[in-house]
């Protein structure tokens, strides 16, 4: 009798291990699904479209989701270039680790670094700057009138969350 008992808590035992087992399946891919898509105010737009969207602040911010939408198409058109920029703000971030690794340290080319990745940074601003304006030029006189009205009102209420010091 006790051979009969240990076949069914074994079968159980199995059967509740494939349910936790398919459980964590579910649970895993429900939370690989919300970690690439999010679960913002962005998670229509993509993965990475929260962080993205904060790199224009509330210029970025008062657009609506089409003028976005249409920059972010904009500044794919480049793809070329932008990965040129960020293959060589990434190799310039690997040399500056060795650079501050070196023995010993030599400022002067650490700033030299610190210089030309500030000029990369700026050439990918100035790619965003110039997609911005490119969208603005093609509003007309209301689209842009009410964008300015949401973007007036982004920054005001930016301050006021601001702590005042």
């Amino acid at each position: 009798m006790s051979e009969e008992t240990g076949g069914q808590g074994r079968g159980w035992r199995i059967i509740l291990i494939a349910s936790l087992a398919l459980n964590l399946v579910v649970v895993g891919a429900i939370g690989g699904w919300l970690w690439r898509h999010g679960t913002g105010p962005y998670r229509d737009r993509g993965p990475h479209s929260a962080r993205l969207a904060t790199l224009g602040g509330p210029l970025t911010f008062a657009l609506d989701a089409e003028g976005r939408a249409a920059i972010a198409a904009r500044l794919r058109k480049e793809r070329g270039a932008h990965e040129a920029r960020r293959a060589a703000l990434r190799e310039s971030f690997e040399a500056l680790l060795t650079d501050l690794r070196m023995k010993p340290f030599d400022p002067a080319r650490v700033t030299a670094r610190l210089d030309a990745q500030r000029v990369q940074v700026a050439e990918r601003f100035a790619a965003g700057h110039a997609a911005l304006v490119a969208h603005l030029a093609a509003m007309s006189d209301a689209e842009r009138a009410a964008y300015a009205d949401r973007l007036e009102e982004k920054v005001r209420r930016w301050r006021h969350r601001r702590p005042h010091r």
